[in-house]
């Protein structure tokens, strides 16, 4: 008997927006993606061992131009594993995990490594040592290799029944969230002494016209996330600014802007 997610019971059902919701702007999985790999520099190597058993081991990296870069030593298993073959995946995840972590964002970067040569090296070289700088201590000992991920196939997961993929070429041609890294305050702020705000853009540009509260999840270039509570139970929904931000510093701006049109229609 084949067994899928079937019928929950008594679990709770996700109401639906009653009305379209204004703007549902949000990033790309290639953005998510880059996002996520520029937050943190540690993740989860998958290499092949020589009897093409699977091997799964803790790495640091650093970014070139969204490529992953590893430095590890022939001495562990992973780097002998990486050089007989190319063939590796990086699993990431968002450094700020929840409570429940499958609701957690998280990425794959699937591809091959190559050794980086000429002012490539320089770069790789330059890029890890940026995102981990204890790796001055043993970076150029003669065990050590760089390795530079070149990712053919991306996948991203955002929690419960979010989930993209992107190509090689929409991931690297993308850029990180400016807003994401350092959105926190405004967040914190935004629930603290605007929930009345929230709650017209929950009801007025969300699609919950039946909604009685709402808080921000998360804030982006693009728009809020908002978890928005009605008679029918809590749901999620997003609101997109007028234009898309490039910085921290027009997040108020959009944010009252979004409190704005929301009272207007109403």
């Amino acid at each position: 008997m084949t067994l899928d997610h079937g019928d929950p019971g008594d679990a709770p059902a996700i109401p639906l927006p009653l009305t379209p919701p204004a703007s549902e702007a949000r990033p790309s999985a290639a953005e998510e993606a880059r996002t996520i790999a520029a937050a943190t520099n540690t993740g989860t190597l998958a290499s092949l061992t020589g009897d093409g058993a699977p091997w799964a081991s803790f790495v640091t990296y650093g970014l070139l131009d969204g490529a992953p870069v590893l430095c590890v030593s022939h001495l562990a298993e992973h780097g002998r594993n990486l050089a007989a073959d190319p063939r590796a995946s990086i699993a990431i995840v968002t450094p700020d995990m929840p409570a429940d972590p499958l609701s957690g964002t998280r990425i794959t970067l699937a591809g091959v490594v190559e050794k980086p040569v000429g002012a490539e090296a320089e770069a790789a070289r330059a890029a890890h040592l940026a995102a981990v700088p204890a790796a001055k201590y043993y970076i150029d000992y003669n065990d050590f290799t760089l390795w530079v991920l070149r990712v053919q196939r991306v996948r991203w997961v955002g929690g419960y029944g979010r989930m993209d993929s992107a190509t090689a070429e929409e991931y690297l041609a993308a850029h990180p969230d400016p807003i994401v890294p350092v959105a926190g305050p405004g967040i914190a702020h935004l629930n603290a002494d605007h929930a009345d705000a929230l709650l017209a853009m929950a009801s007025q540009l969300g699609g919950f016209p039946d909604a009685t509260a709402a808080s921000c999840e998360r804030a982006d270039r693009y728009g809020l996330e908002l978890r928005v509570e009605t008679p029918r139970g809590v749901a999620r929904t997003r609101v997109g600014y007028a234009q898309p931000l490039t910085e921290i510093g027009e997040l108020r701006a959009a944010t009252v802007e979004l409190a704005r049109r929301a009272r207007a229609a109403s």
